[in-house]
């Protein structure tokens, strides 16, 4: 969907490791690919410099003692050169003088070895986070000054006109929405059409994903804080219910919020008021609120992971985004639109996709939804050879029709022999009813499948070619 898809979890980041140590910065890099991530490497600060003034990095994980230049002075210059950038300080000489000069001078986290590599992947992924949401604010801060048209929901479907019919009746009133749907529907782009034709349109729209950060992290996000709240707080920092005031706060992934944040946020939506981290002054708020989140709710509060009185806070109008598998004619026309915008970024005239291509991608499931629809269409504009996207410019898993959708849209639970059956039938029809290669791809003989076939009272005519 034009405009932002939902924000994937775990996107993957621009990261530079620097280390003057070859073993240690080639293990870091095999770490931080092993998630991923796409890594640079520098064997100095000098050499980490200069890559900065010709790349765009959202992470830097530099080590703390090194000859040439420190890590802190790599962290000081860096954060000048490019002030988006989050810093990882690692070293094996831990002091919390050092540890307090590196939050000073901006640094994301300070890590002292010897740590797991899952330690220094779980604070890549929440730095490189902090650098989306940045950016994802000052685009949409942008949009808004240039004064650029709406967000859209693109599709003709009647899921999708409904969607969008009851986004336009319940987006001038005040009142809190919960979003619901897969990862990848398209739930950060509803909430945005919901600000865009609501009262508050003229106000901000800022986002923040709850199940990125740790606990104190999301609530500096959201709550700000005071001068001296912690060290490194040099001066008081908005939060994000105070910077959206008069706008509206799309709470995404709400559903991975702690516990204990879960109290703090009921708290500020029932008394319209909040206090920032280290102070006691409540500040009054003026926010819409809207929550996504692609977990049910009910069964969380079942379980004891999300509270009642919350979800009954933010579940006051409820709206489900459908998946795509639901919505198959529409993906024709999102397809011809991220086509059309990955050529232009890549400078390629590639207009249309084979009648054989876009067959394919219609009878495809995507578990991933719109996103994945998105990025497997800028992949096949990056490896087409023609002028138009061919069907072997489709991923090979996607041409051998390995994905199988069990799933029924009225969402009813089948016996496994039922299961089995339709899938055998698939298999089938994919193949033209040629046995060998049918039973090749269920990972069975030919006898086995003959069995089957008579078992489910599967029609046989067709010979292999």
């Amino acid at each position: 969907m034009p405009h932002g898809a939902d924000s994937p979890e775990t996107e993957q980041a621009r990261i530079l490791v620097v280390d003057d140590d070859e073993v240690s910065r080639k293990s870091l890099c095999r770490v931080l690919a092993r998630q991923g991530h796409r890594t640079a490497a520098a064997r100095d600060g000098f050499q980490a410099l200069s890559l900065l003034e010709s790349e765009r990095f959202d992470v830097l994980v530099t080590d703390l003692v090194m000859a040439e230049m420190s890590g802190l002075e790599l962290l000081e210059r860096a954060k000048h050169k490019s002030p988006e950038i989050e810093v990882i300080v690692i070293t094996g000489f831990a002091s919390i003088s050092s540890a307090i000069e590196a939050i000073k001078l901006g640094g994301f986290h300070y890590l002292e070895k010897p740590f797991r590599p899952g330690q220094l992947e779980q604070l890549v992924m929440r730095a490189a986070e902090t650098v989306r949401l940045r950016r994802r604010v000052r685009e949409l801060e942008e949009r808004a000054r240039e004064g650029l048209e709406r967000p859209q929901i693109l599709g003709d479907s009647r899921e999708i006109r409904n969607l969008v019919h009851l986004i336009r009746q319940i987006a001038p009133t005040d009142s809190t929405v919960l979003l619901t749907g897969e990862s990848g529907t398209g739930k950060e782009l509803a909430a945005a059409l919901i600000h865009h034709c609501s009262r508050r349109s003229t106000g901000r729209f800022l986002a923040v994903n709850c199940g990125a950060f740790a606990e104190d992290l999301l609530a500096n996000e959201l709550f700000g804080h005071e001068k001296d709240a912690f060290t490194g707080a040099t001066r008081t920092r908005l939060g994000l219910f105070e910077s959206a005031d008069g706008g509206t706060l799309l709470l995404d992934e709400v559903g991975d919020m702690p516990l204990s944040m879960q109290v703090k946020l009921l708290r500020a939506i029932e008394e319209r008021e909040i206090m920032r981290v280290g102070g006691n002054t409540p500040h009054p708020i003026d926010v819409r609120i809207i929550a996504a989140t692609n977990k049910d709710l009910k069964k969380a509060v079942a379980a004891g992971l999300f509270r009642q009185d919350l979800f009954y806070r933010l579940n006051v109008i409820s709206i489900v985004i459908p998946p795509l598998r639901n919505r198959r004619e529409d993906i024709p026309l999102l397809a011809q639109f991220f086509l059309g915008r990955a050529a232009k970024r890549a400078g390629r005239e590639i207009s249309c996709f084979s009648d054989r291509a876009l067959q394919a991608l219609v009878e495809y499931s995507f578990p991933g939804n719109v996103r994945e629809l998105e990025n497997l269409v800028e992949r096949a504009v990056a490896v087409a050879r023609g002028a138009d996207i061919g069907y072997e410019d489709l991923p090979s898993d996607l041409r051998e029709m390995d994905v199988f959708p069990f799933e029924q849209p009225d969402s009813s639970v089948r016996t496994l022999r039922e299961v089995e059956r339709d899938y055998i039938q698939w298999v089938l029809r994919r193949t033209g009813r040629n046995k060998t290669k049918a039973a090749r791809l269920l990972g069975i003989d030919r006898s086995s499948l003959w069995r089957r076939l008579k078992h489910y009272e599967i029609d046989e005519s067709g010979d292999d070619p």
